[in-house]
């Protein structure tokens, strides 16, 4: 489905810069077939910096999960059925105080957090229920948790724990087990959470007869290994702490001791985490890697002489769609190792172990700041090859080429390149190279830049950003479905969202509300991360890409003053103090 936007079909495909009579795929907006995905994207072992850094293996859906129990539809929500592009959103409303709304809420937070503790009537009541109508609604709270429409709107910490605890006849919902693990966090670290929920697992099942409760926990055993299936596969980097595999090996032990088909349901599940956290820490390896290949080759900027000797983007891929694919290929390796929690962490309390040094003690964020630096990286990629053509000519078709680079990030779906090349090409040093300018049609880039526009909380790329999504959900390729939001937007939204709503309202509860809102950001986020790239790599741009040295800021505006001259005093001075400055650093260097 075409992007709702004032510019959507205005893109066509862009021409190649070595053969104008190259035929282009279809834009995806427009139809077509899509390329069939390649195969070569298996890690093999270490590589060095000169070879492809995204031949890894793919993390597996958040939501893909293995059922290891017969239990019936009533009592066990989350089946191995549900397929990997399901939303966690997706299921229907459940009517009883233990199971609550599957979809999230989606209220604003002013009309609840106020008004939880009194017009919701939620209070510390034991078993009893308490009804009443609720505007349009009704409100019903059950001891400590407080629903509104069948949807749970707050509650206390250990009735959220309580919740999530299976038992014999009771297993909690999908959604919510989702949207609690997440960020259950910002209140208790995941290995607290984790003993607690064991242990309240195996004490309910204590009756003082030996006999009886290994029965009741063969029973409950099953659903007790589907809920760390779940922990595991929708938040595995959670296990890298050492404690929570600890945790998990007395799991084991003692699942064993009960029953013989949930005890190999654990073994395997932990074969399968342990294989996720071999391969994410061989990608953290592999882009520390690729970092270090390209900060050990500095670009040089003594004469111009040697800047032009320098391979440019044209000499490596003059092809704006092949390009654009690549950009794609990085962009979603590079989301598919983001952990949802990561978008929390950075909110949650300080770890009292922060500086614990276990094997699976490892930055809570890491992933998520590697694809923030290389959203920078390709920005500054793009303003250095901008800049370092002594040439006007050759650095207005450099301009014109990432302007049709960006339209096929576009046409594809990938919106953070496309911000990413903006970023680049309205970088002061390029932005000030007015008579290379004047040699470049401007009308795709404007439209361009008025599709990112930040004002009014950028409302054109919100627009564009759902008709992308709309597409996905109908996609009939895998081209199709891919979408790849502006990632500093997304993290924006949800750092205010956490920031504008309070986690506790004046009773004590929690707002899960606001829990709801998070976990359904996050949940999109991971609907678009899973999708595989379909487009053939190319070895060599990808390399070029990730590895080519490019020029701090510093370095930027003296290249644009050596390609284009100070105008005034201001920019003379500038160029002078630049000339000196990095002079000297590479005299100490």
């Amino acid at each position: 489905m075409p992007p709702t936007t004032p510019y959507a079909g205005k893109f066509n495909s862009c021409p190649s810069y070595s053969n104008n009579n190259h035929v282009q795929p279809p834009s995806p907006y427009h139809g077509g077939s899509a390329p069939k995905p390649s195969r070569d994207n298996i890690y093999n072992g270490a590589y060095s910096p000169t070879e492809n850094p995204y031949d890894v293996p793919q993390p597996h859906g958040a939501y893909r999960s293995t059922s290891v129990s017969s239990v019936s539809a009533k009592e066990h929500h989350y089946g191995s059925s549900c397929t990997i592009s399901e939303n966690p959103y997706s299921s229907p409303q459940p009517h009883s105080p233990r199971q609550h709304s599957t979809s999230c809420p989606g209220r604003a937070y002013r009309h609840t957090s106020s008004s939880c503790g009194s017009e919701h009537s939620c209070r510390k009541n034991g078993a009893a229920t308490k009804t009443r109508l609720y505007g349009h609604g009704i409100a019903t709270s059950y001891g400590e948790m407080c629903y509104h429409d069948n949807s749970l709107v707050s509650a206390s910490l250990e009735a959220l724990i309580q919740h999530l605890v299976p038992t014999v006849d009771y297993y909690p919902d999908r959604s919510y087990v989702f949207t609690f693990l997440l960020s259950s966090r910002l209140f208790l670290h995941p290995y607290e959470l984790m003993t607690r929920v064991c242990h309240l697992c195996v004490e309910q099942q204590r009756s003082g007869d030996a006999m009886l409760d290994k029965i009741r926990f063969r029973e409950v055993a099953p659903k007790l290994v589907q809920l760390l299936t779940e922990w595991t596969e929708t938040f595995p980097y959670d296990f890298r702490d050492e404690r929570m595999m600890r945790c998990l090996k007395d799991m084991t032990l003692h699942v064993a001791r009960g029953d013989e088909y949930s005890w190999r349901a654990m073994q395997q599940m932990t074969q399968r985490l342990i294989k996720r956290l071999s391969a994410l820490g061989q990608y953290e390896e592999a882009v520390a890697a690729l970092n270090a290949a390209a900060q050990e080759r500095p670009a040089s900027l003594k004469t111009k002489q040697t800047s032009a000797q320098r391979t440019d983007i044209l000499s490596v891929c003059d092809d704006p769609f092949i390009l654009a694919q690549q950009l794609t290929h990085i962009e979603l390796d590079r989301l598919s190792f983001i952990g949802p929690e990561e978008f929390i962490q950075s909110f949650a309390m300080k770890d009292p172990l922060e500086n614990h040094k276990g094997f699976f003690r490892k930055r809570k964020t890491s992933n998520l700041e590697a694809y923030v630096s290389w959203f920078n990286r390709l920005s500054y990629l793009v303003a250095t090859e901008i800049c370092m053509p002594a040439k006007k000519k050759h650095r207005a078709r450099i301009i014109e080429f990432f302007i049709d680079v960006a339209q096929e990030c576009f046409n594809i779906g990938n919106f953070n390149s496309l911000m990413a090349i903006i970023t680049g090409m309205n970088m002061s040093p390029v932005a000030r190279l007015k008579k290379t300018w004047n040699k470049v049609n401007t009308d795709k880039f404007e439209i361009l830049e008025h599709q990112m526009d930040p004002s009014s909380n950028f409302s054109n790329y919100r627009t564009a950003l759902r008709g992308a999504t709309q597409r996905s959900e109908t996609a009939h390729s895998s081209q199709e479905k891919i979408v790849i939001p502006f990632f500093s937007l997304l993290i924006k939204d949800i750092y205010f969202l956490n920031e504008g709503c309070s986690n506790r309202l004046p009773n004590g509860h929690i707002n899960f509300e606001k829990l709801w809102e998070l976990a359904k950001q996050v949940s999109e986020f991971l609907v678009w991360r899973q999708v595989i790239c379909p487009f053939d790599r190319d070895r060599r741009i990808l390399q070029y890409l990730v590895t080519t040295s490019v020029y701090t800021e510093d370095e930027l505006h003296l290249a644009s003053y050596e390609s284009e001259g100070p105008e005034n005093n201001m920019e003379k001075d500038s160029r002078r103090s630049l000339r000196s400055s990095l002079l000297h650093r590479e005299n100490r260097s």
